[in-house]
């Protein structure tokens, strides 16, 4: 969960519209679709908190914002070391089964 997923959230539940980018038509998503796209926001994340500090560096950023974006790209990366390890769970469980 990221701020602009819950930007958008709350926008929904008031009625309200935030600007989006245009999505393609609804496809059936599968498990390997659903972890690509969170590897992509956990790296969106990561690139993010990286271009909040160098601003930072170069006095054009606040403080505020680098903790923000570093604590976004900490939980996005916590998020995907988890199921990680649930997929690697359910991998060895299922090995240990017999046939």
């Amino acid at each position: 969960m990221n701020p602009m997923m819950a930007a958008k959230a709350y926008s929904a539940i008031q009625g309200g519209a935030l600007p989006t980018a245009p999505t393609a038509a609804p496809q059936a998503s599968g498990f390997a679709e659903m972890l690509t796209n969170v590897m992509g926001d956990m790296t969106q994340a990561t690139r993010g908190a990286e271009a909040q500090m160098a601003a930072s560096v170069q006095g054009q950023g606040s403080l505020i914002d680098v903790v923000t974006a570093v604590s976004s790209a900490e939980a996005s990366l916590e998020t995907v070391m988890a199921v990680r390890d649930q997929v690697i769970s359910a991998y060895q469980e299922i090995m240990r089964m017999p046939i």
